[in-house]
């Protein structure tokens, strides 16, 4: 079932009679020749370009719960490619170019909007680092501009400019970047899986991997044994607990990131802003909520739901940022599990194990990140070789040195 104008049309003429499921809901066949292991946006974005640019037909995507339970629908909506580092910036370039053609891709309304993004400088220091990392996005083939205080006010005057202790001299703005509906990605890439084949088999729980001579053949599941060619695991802040199933330790640690939304306000927020002199961003929602989040809980845990002092000092630097926040009401909050990794990014390779391969380590990163993931991810099952773009998401380059520390803050996941 294709999705166009003219089908609208038809069906509003006829009572909406014709519309189907948009994914079927199939039985696990006993053998796949790649089983991606969780249904959010990474793991139905790397089944969609499997079948999709790979030609792969016999796959099959194994969620716990339902799609969309996990950080694909628990996220701030953000799509940016701002990045300084060459270990990062082509990456997220190549995810925002997909982003552009997302919903042709899929032929589904994941309403990607292009309402730019503007990072906030508080001193000299941060505004020559922001143009450092202005002119290395525009070597990646990306968008930037630096703002002046002038042309700030004009796009953005409810900031707070003259605050003593923060005060707002500029920005560095990517006028491509944006929001995308969450909900609406993980559904898209679901149908277009689904419509090339591919098996998307939700309420089934992997509780265990079948390895024999150091390969692996498959896995237990809560509905059974499914053989396996290959075996992709994409499953966020849950990718140390399944890894272990595997007899792996991964370099990472799960924390909780609490995200939240105003009541409907009129249209206040012009695009995605976020606030240079502490972990504070906001955009804001078709529905008028304002949407924002910041640092995450400082313990680990894998529930998602956060504790009350991250909400204090999330508002706190919304306040700091814009004063009339605090006129609104909040709405609700929620958290998703981050797996953060050493240095701030991410990890797609494959393992020791013949026949695993892992996708994680995506911090605050991973729902920007989730069509070059995907494609990434798809690239490697397919071809055994890395992504050009990918090339240093490696497992050894915490043994070599090479790591990829975008904020510079060392080896302290919660920092990240």
């Amino acid at each position: 079932m294709k999705f166009s104008g003219f089908r609208v049309v038809k069906e509003a003429l006829t009572g909406h009679k014709g519309w189907g499921a948009l994914w079927r809901n199939p039985e696990p066949k006993p053998d796949y020749d790649i089983v991606i292991i969780g249904g959010g946006g990474h793991g139905l974005a790397t089944a969609f370009y499997l079948a999709k640019t790979f030609g792969k037909a016999r796959v099959a995507v194994l969620e716990k719960g339902w799609l969309g339970s996990g950080n694909i629908g628990r996220n701030t909506t953000i799509i940016r490619s701002n990045y300084l580092l060459p270990g990062n910036e082509p990456f997220y370039e190549f995810s925002m170019k997909l982003w552009e053609n997302l919903e042709q891709e899929t032929n589904f309304n994941s309403m990607v909007s292009q309402r730019g993004i503007i990072n906030l400088f508080h001193t000299d220091g941060q505004r020559d680092a922001f143009r450092r990392r202005g002119n290395a996005m525009m070597l990646a083939g990306a968008d930037a501009r630096l703002l002046d205080q002038s042309e700030l006010r004009k796009m953005a005057p409810f900031l707070n400019f003259d605050n003593a202790r923060f005060p707002i001299k500029g920005g560095l703005m990517q006028s491509r970047a944006g929001t995308a509906r969450h909900d609406g990605v993980v559904w898209g890439y679901a149908r277009g899986a689904d419509m090339r084949g591919v098996d998307i088999i939700q309420n089934c729980e992997v509780t265990g991997f079948r390895i024999e001579n150091g390969a692996v053949k498959g896995v237990e599941t809560s509905r059974g044994y499914i053989g396996a060619g290959k075996v992709g695991v994409a499953v966020a802040g849950n990718s140390s607990r399944v890894m272990a199933k595997a007899g792996m330790r991964l370099p990472m640690e799960s924390h909780v990131l609490q995200a939240f939304v105003s009541e409907g306000l009129k249209p206040t927020i012009p695009g995605v802003i976020t606030f240079g002199a502490g972990h504070f961003y906001v955009s804001q929602s078709d529905k008028g909520g304002l949407v924002f989040g910041g640092d995450i809980d400082g313990y680990n845990s894998y529930a998602q739901r956060g504790n009350l002092p991250v909400v204090e000092d999330v508002l706190e630097g919304g306040m700091a940022l814009m004063p009339m926040i605090g006129r609104g009401r909040l709405l609700r909050s929620w958290g998703g599990v981050m797996d953060m990794s050493m240095d701030g990014s991410p990890i797609i390779d494959r393992t020791d194990i013949e026949g695993l391969y892992f996708n994680g380590g995506w911090c605050y990163g991973g729902f920007k990140a989730a069509p070059a993931s995907g494609y990434a991810f798809a690239h490697l099952l397919a071809t055994d070789r890395p992504h050009e773009t990918a090339s240093a998401y490696r497992f050894d380059r915490f043994a070599r040195g090479h790591i990829i520390d975008e904020k510079g803050v060392g080896a302290q996941p919660n920092l990240h």
